[in-house]
């Protein structure tokens, strides 16, 4: 079964930040998701959203986040 969530620790890898930034932008995430009528769970949201909010990013066929590669 592919991950439905991604973690604060997944992203500070995929977005090269630290690891309390990577808590805050979960929390805000899951901040507008609440506001939305959804439940959350603390310290991670789903990949979905992530994306969503996230543009330029890539995911692999096992939903694994990697950069895009920069165009020139």
């Amino acid at each position: 079964m592919k991950a439905q969530f991604i973690t604060a620790e997944e992203v500070q890898d995929v977005l090269g930040v630290s690891r309390s930034k990577a808590y805050q932008i979960v929390q805000g995430m899951n901040r507008e998701l609440k506001a939305q009528g959804f439940i959350t769970i603390s310290g991670k949201c789903p990949i979905a959203y992530f994306r969503k909010k996230f543009y330029g990013l890539e995911f692999d066929q096992n939903d694994r986040i990697t950069p895009a590669p920069c165009s020139a």
